[in-house]
């Protein structure tokens, strides 16, 4: 089973949710170290974009999965696509306890970052009204 973090259209009632079929695992989580995340393009799509000079800590929910449900993930994110989201390892304070965990997150590095395509700033958090702007690729 692998831990992994989400802060944007897979959290739990947001418009991606029906392909995490992980279990929720404890309740909200916000990173260790800080990431600049953003609303990107036409599609106001949710990018966590590791930055230095980032403005917080990005709040998200932690979900356990298996292999089968991390590649649909991973499908979902088209991580093997040159313009894809990256899998990486960060480090997750749980707001309730305290604890600490290592998770899989999706992310993408700042080179991949328009500027010219950022609608959105956003602080810390990606929430339902960001998600009504969202736009799927598949629609």
């Amino acid at each position: 089973m692998h831990k992994i973090f989400v802060f944007g259209t897979l959290k739990e009632g947001f418009p991606n949710y029906q392909t995490n079929k992980g279990i929720s695992f404890r309740n909200e989580f916000v990173t260790k170290e800080n990431y600049s995340l953003y609303l990107i393009g036409d599609r106001y799509s949710p990018w966590l974009v590791f930055e230095s000079n980032c403005s917080s800590p990005v709040k998200g929910q932690v979900f356990e999965i298996n292999d089968e449900a991390l590649a649909a993930m991973d499908t979902l994110e088209r991580i093997n696509e040159p313009d894809g989201y990256r899998k990486f390892d960060t480090t997750v304070i749980c707001l309730e306890s305290g604890d600490e965990f290592t998770v899989l997150a999706y992310g993408k590095p700042p080179e991949m970052l328009d500027k010219s395509a950022i609608k959105l700033k956003l602080s810390g958090e990606y929430n339902i009204e960001h998600a009504k702007l969202y736009r799927s690729r598949y629609s």
